[in-house]
């Protein structure tokens, strides 16, 4: 397989058994683009059927960022927003979900925006200590009402989750932890080799037991997939009003959006 905005190694680092996504944007702190979402998409689906393969991490090219969400300077594009490939995040969403093996994202940088979705959805988070987490979407005219925010509240509570949606505040790795976001925070220099660890250890597991343990963890909030296809379509249509164009210029602007005439009628 030969891509352009990411970077698929399988075996990864010669542990047989592992395989690892790479998303290659560097420049534009990871975000993805259409593209990108094909690519994720084509990459999860090879890693997930291969049965040589026991245990995927997926991670961010550099040391800036894991990903920091869609890319609203995808060239060529009124907006990524508008780009019919991005519907794809869909079902790199569900791939994560589906894999019947664990899937490690390994966070060296921000974790923003769709970003953050994406490790959350993982089953497990390793973090760097310059690791950032958050929420930007009410803040740009973007939202996500499927995992990203229904299974964020299953993972930190309600409150918090809300908090990480309502305020868009950003969070460091260690106040991650504490929340019960990410498994374990590591120095820079040792992601890379506690993720290898990490993996080492899952695939001297039963893939078998592991398969049937992560389809249990599941099973309570499988039903977000239909909340995730709802959102998305809302999602679309939402980003075609005023509102969530005045959001997206004004980041493009670097302003302050003015929000107050889309509260009348309210």
């Amino acid at each position: 397989m030969e891509f352009e905005d990411i970077i698929y190694d399988k075996p990864w680092a010669g542990i047989e058994g592992a395989a690892r996504i790479m998303i290659n944007r560097p420049q534009l702190r990871n975000a993805f683009r259409g593209r990108t979402t094909v690519e994720l998409q084509q990459a999860l689906e090879d890693a997930a059927s291969d049965f040589g393969v026991g245990v995927i991490v997926l991670t961010g090219a550099g040391d800036k960022a894991f990903c920091s969400g869609g890319d609203f300077t995808d060239v060529g594009q009124k907006s990524p927003r508008y780009s019919p490939e991005i519907a794809h995040i869909l079902d790199v969403h569900r791939l994560i979900r589906e894999a019947p093996k664990p899937v490690i994202a390994a966070v060296n940088g921000y974790a923003i925006g769709g970003g953050h979705v994406l490790h959350v959805i993982c089953d497990l988070t390793i973090a760097s200590e310059t690791a950032i987490f958050g929420q930007t979407g009410p803040r740009v005219g973007s939202f996500d009402a499927g995992f990203g925010s229904a299974y964020l509240a299953r993972v930190i509570g309600e409150k918090r989750a809300r908090e990480m949606w309502f305020l868009c505040r950003r969070y460091t790795a260690q106040e991650a932890y504490q929340m019960g976001l990410v498994n374990k925070v590591v120095p820079p220099d040792q992601l890379e080799e506690e993720t290898k660890k990490w993996c080492r250890e899952i695939l001297n597991l039963s893939p078998t037991a592991l398969r049937y343990l992560k389809a249990s963890f599941n099973a309570f909030t499988d039903s977000i997939f239909g909340i995730e296809t709802m959102s998305m379509h809302s999602l679309m249509d939402y980003y075609k009003s005023e509102e969530a164009q005045e959001g997206m210029k004004a980041w493009l602007e670097k302003r302050p959006p003015n929000w107050a005439k889309y509260r009348e009628g309210f």
